[in-house]
């Protein structure tokens, strides 16, 4: 039995204040209903009324009206260097690969594939373990497979 039971969410910038954080990686943050485990081991029970993408400060709000704050977990990477970063960038989304892109740099899962591939267009890459936030899709907030835009109860 879960300690708290959350049926809504606030994304980021559009709530302050929390009572303790899930520590979550981009797969976790992927769901619909699950239980998950607060850093202070508490146990909420998620069930939204869809399968949402959770980012990187987006939290939970508790039936008491209290929030927990969601935090990308530190993973397995790949960082992606080279001359030609727009080009690099194109053959990892043209390979649906969720991508985190920077200014000086692509971050992906650790795809060994999809890395020896990037080495063969003259790509520099290192395995590097930190928090993944790709971008979004084109049709909204979320992930790319997706064509709803995901709206929560108090999102406006």
């Amino acid at each position: 039995m879960a300690d708290f039971i959350t049926q809504d969410i606030r994304r980021a910038g559009h709530w302050t204040g929390h009572c303790d954080r899930c520590v979550m990686t981009y797969e976790d943050r992927f769901l619909r209903r699950k239980v998950v485990q607060t850093e202070s081991g508490q146990s909420v029970l998620v069930d939204l009324e869809q399968t949402t993408s959770l980012e990187h400060g987006d939290a939970f709000v508790l039936e008491d009206g209290r929030f927990i704050e969601i935090t990308a977990a530190q993973e397995p990477l790949i960082e992606i260097k080279g001359d030609d970063l727009v080009r690099l960038a194109w053959h990892v989304g043209n390979r649906h690969t969720p991508c985190q892109i920077e200014s000086t740099r692509l971050l992906i899962q650790a795809d060994p594939v999809i890395g020896h591939m990037l080495e063969h267009l003259g790509a520099r890459i290192q395995e590097v373990s930190e928090p993944f936030t790709p971008e979004g899709g084109a049709y909204g907030h979320g992930r790319t497979h997706s064509h709803e835009h995901v709206h929560t109860a108090h999102e406006h």
